[in-house]
This record gives C-alpha cells, sequence and structure tokens, in this order.
C-alpha cells in the first residue's frame, strides 16, 4: 500500500528539472554614452535667432497688414451741388434778385468801410498826476505803515452808517468807504499821486465807483491796510 502511494505521488509532481525553464527576456541595448542633447533632430545649435512672431502665416499677422487707401477718380468723386444761378453770373456784375439767382444784400457786399469803423475812438480821461512833496513816494508810505504809527484813529474795527461817514469829510478828518470797507485817508491824502484835491472828492462818502472808473487794477485792501476804520452798514 505504502509503495502504491510513493508511485502516485511521484507520477503527479514531476521533478524540478523536467520543469519549463523561465524565459529572460534579453535586456536592452543602451548606449549609456549617448549625449542627451542629441535626442533632438534636425535642431540647428548655431542659429541664435528668435522665431518670427506673429508667426508668417498667422491670423495675427494677415490682420496687421495695412490698408492701401483707395486712389479715387475724378468720376468717381462726388461733384459739388449745384447753385441756382450760378453757371449764368456774369462776373463783377452783381446778381439781381430773384428766386432763381444768388441775391446778395447791397450793404453784404459793399467794400466800403462800415460806419462804426470810421468813428475815432474816444480818447479814456488820462490821470493826471501831480508832484508829491519829497518824502511821500510809495517806498515813504509803505515805511509809514510799518513804523506802527496809528493810522486808523479808533481803537477798533467799528460798523460806520452812511450818516457817520459823512461828518468825516474834512481835510484833516477824512473818511472814506470802498467795496464795504471804510478807511480813514486822513494820513494818505499828500501820498496820493493823483493828488489831495482827487482823493478828497471821495471823502466822507462811498468812493467805490470811482475808484472803479479811475484805478481800478490798484490793490486797495493792501495800500489801505492800516488805515482801516471798519465796515460800512445801512442805517439803523
Amino acid at each position: 500500500m505504502a509503495s502504491y502511494i510513493r508511485s502516485w505521488l511521484s507520477s503527479n509532481n514531476p521533478s524540478p528539472t523536467s520543469a519549463t525553464p523561465s524565459v529572460i527576456p534579453p535586456t536592452a541595448n543602451v548606449d549609456e554614452d549617448e549625449d542627451d542633447n542629441d535626442t533632438v533632430k534636425g535642431v540647428d545649435d548655431d542659429n541664435d535667432e528668435p522665431p518670427a512672431f506673429p508667426s508668417i502665416n498667422s491670423a495675427q499677422r494677415i490682420d496687421s497688414k495695412p490698408a492701401v487707401p483707395q486712389i479715387l477718380t475724378d468720376s468717381d468723386r462726388m461733384p459739388p451741388p449745384p447753385l441756382p444761378g450760378l453757371a449764368s453770373r456774369t462776373p463783377g456784375v452783381m446778381p439781381t434778385s430773384s428766386s432763381n439767382t444768388l441775391a446778395v444784400p447791397p450793404a453784404a457786399s459793399s467794400l466800403a468801410v462800415p460806419p462804426a469803423t470810421t468813428k475815432a475812438p474816444s480818447k479814456a480821461a488820462k490821470r493826471q498826476k501831480v508832484a508829491l512833496a519829497p518824502g511821500h513816494g510809495p517806498l515813504d508810505w509803505a515805511n509809514l505803515k510799518k513804523s506802527g504809527a496809528d493810522l486808523r484813529g479808533v481803537d477798533g474795527l467799528i460798523k460806520v452808517t452812511p450818516s457817520m461817514l459823512r461828518l468825516h469829510n474834512k481835510r484833516d478828518d477824512a473818511w472814506s468807504a470802498f467795496s464795504g470797507k471804510v478807511y480813514n485817508i486822513t494820513a494818505y491824502l499828500p501820498y496820493h499821486p493823483g493828488g489831495e484835491k482827487e482823493l478828497m472828492r471821495v471823502a466822507g462818502r462811498d468812493g467805490s465807483k470811482l475808484f472803479a472808473l479811475t484805478h481800478s487794477w490798484v490793490n486797495l485792501d493792501y495800500m489801505l491796510d492800516g488805515c482801516m476804520v471798519g465796515f460800512l452798514v445801512p442805517e439803523s
């Protein structure tokens, strides 16, 4: 019985020598010395020029081509609109007034100078300057303001009514209003380039209009800042 089992096992389990040998794939022939730079074929290493951008046949290059201006012939150009009666006009002859001709008013067609330009322009009134006394020039007035002298005559800024302003109309006590501000112009009279008489015309009243007509370019606020008394207000 034991011999039968051994013979049965030997028939079902072949020896290792009878097994099918394993197939070993051949190793790939790899050239270890091959340079990685040679893997890309057809590249010229000596060409350093960058590629064209956009490419030659790209849509961007086609769209960017400048449009060639079209030259119109005389027949393609639009003729000017015909003017009625222009073809029948005679050079140097005034057309008659009709519906089919170009009627030009006599005043517009005349080459004479308009009457408004033939009138001589009115001469503006020249400012009459007087000779000031020595030591009464513009620099002298500026030095007087810086000296700290009392040029106002009042302790502080006050409200001045027109009736109060009319009381100060004398040579030794002259007030005047300009653009709503009241100034004591007594000390400035001998320094005025137009003379004391001209400045006394606005003593005791509002001189804004006369000042604007004679020398509106003068900075009055800077000229008389040390003489300001107050503000002109209506009667209460």
